[in-house]
């Protein structure tokens, strides 16, 4: 710094107090013409009133010592008034301690708490709501696919934080099967299964898939689809290794953009063919191989998808990331929750269930649980557990079991153990456990 300290627009305002010296510059800034020498004389302007000396504030004296140490603590604004003037005035004609003040003001700037580049996950849907207020969408995004596209754009919001150079990071991919299965990939790898899944909702809706293929040439059921992917990957599949044109070219940090722009642009092209295709498209069906989802229940899947891989990448990398909006959240814990009678039945019928079954007919009252999930996002769900067809009521539950929205899921994902998840219970402990062991069962890979 080398002129002095201005505050309220001059050296010392007259809110300190101190007389303020006439300016000798016009409005424009230019200096005021000094009269010629037989002009006639010009009224010299008032002087100014002296401020009795009684009333004046009298700075504190300190050494340039003392005046050098107080210059970290007067750039992070902790000096008292009094010191703050001091070295302020000191600054005007010391220009090294003037130096050292700049570097540290530059510092301080710096002196910040680390924060996620990721957005608070309701901030989106607040501005959207309110641009939507005063104008509404003349194609609107169809209310189940809402969760898909947040937690797409979140997703993507990551890997543009992260950069290219963390396409080769390794992620643990994890899915129960019997026991917690554990599988490490690339965040690459993780896109490229993301991408391919996303696929089998192009398939339904008649688009050509991320590569611009017809999409049937890849098995349906999601983990051999990822697999042949990844086989494609290696290979490179016909194209030029590195070329980074597709999810089948090359490896390597290089191609680590055309990795994410393949798959947002498939995303946004699902997002853009249901939003024109209207309401007729919510019962369309995806199949997913052994199983089948109607358009409305499959966005949601690939919404947790996205949400839960995208935790395993920031996971991996040590990157702070939430869960998704409440609202967002509650859509997939209620899908989990109206699969788990099927995946109960499933699991009856291969004799992995603890609990002994009953005959039920498809519409007739029968045994019920009580599922209540706490948290955001949470609610209350009676789940029926004799016929995934049967009636679940109150007057017919005969377990009730409360969980953490966030660790419901995680346990709908594979990623944590039935035996190991805290929740709370009342009545029939085998009934329970069956129903805990069947939300492990829903995670694939």
């Amino acid at each position: 710094m080398s002129g002095p300290a201005y505050r309220n627009g001059g050296p010392l305002g007259d809110g300190d107090g101190f007389p303020r010296v006439p300016s000798q510059r016009d409005q424009s800034g230019s200096p005021r013409p000094l009269p010629a020498p037989d002009a006639p004389a010009v009224t010299p302007p008032a002087a100014p009133v002296p401020v009795p000396e009684a009333t004046r504030p009298r700075l504190p004296q300190y050494d340039h010592a003392t005046l050098k140490s107080l210059l970290g603590a007067w750039a992070l604004a902790v000096c008292s008034r009094d010191e703050s003037l001091a070295v302020e005035v000191h600054l005007t004609d010391c220009a090294a301690c003037a130096d050292e003040a700049l570097r540290l003001r530059d510092a301080v700037g710096l002196l910040h708490r680390e924060e996620s580049l990721d957005l608070d996950p309701l901030l989106r849907a607040r501005v959207l709501e309110g641009c939507l207020g005063r104008r509404p969408a003349r194609i609107p995004v169809p209310e189940w696919a809402g969760p898909y596209d947040a937690e797409a754009a979140r997703l993507d919001a990551l890997l543009r934080d992260l950069g290219d150079g963390y396409w080769q990071e390794q992620v643990e991919l994890r899915w129960y099967d019997g026991a917690l299965v554990a599988r490490k990939v690339t965040i690459g790898q993780v896109i490229a299964h993301l991408t391919t899944v996303d696929g089998l909702v192009a398939v339904a809706l008649d688009m050509p898939d991320a590569e611009g293929r017809p999409g049937l040439d890849l098995p349906l059921d999601p983990v051999r689809r990822t697999e042949a992917m990844w086989a494609a990957q290696r290979t490179g599949d016909g194209k030029d290794e590195g070329s980074g044109s597709g999810l089948g070219s090359g490896s390597g940090s290089a191609i680590g953009a055309g990795f994410r722009d393949v798959w947002r642009g498939q995303s946004h092209n699902l997002l853009r063919t249901v939003s024109f295709a209207g309401a007729g498209a919510a019962g369309i069906g995806v199949d997913y191989g052994s199983f089948r989802l109607p358009l409305r229940d499959a966005f949601v899947d690939r919404a947790f998808e996205c949400w839960i891989h995208a935790w395993d990448i920031a996971e991996a990398v040590a990157y702070p990331y939430g869960p998704p909006a409440p609202r967002n959240l509650n859509r997939m814990i209620d899908l989990a929750a109206r699969m788990l009678p099927a995946a109960l039945a499933d699991r009856r019928r291969d004799g992995l269930a603890d609990s002994a079954g009953r005959l039920a007919d498809a519409g007739a009252p029968g045994r019920s649980l009580l599922l209540e999930i706490e948290g955001a996002g949470g609610g209350k769900w009676y789940l029926p557990l004799d016929s995934p067809g049967a009636v679940a009521s109150k007057e017919h539950a005969v377990a009730h079991v409360v969980l953490d929205g966030v660790e419901f899921c995680q346990l709908a994902a594979g990623h944590l153990e039935p035996e190991r998840i805290a929740f709370g219970q009342q009545g029939d402990r085998d009934v329970i456990r069956d129903v805990l062991y069947a939300t492990a069962s829903l995670s694939r890979l």
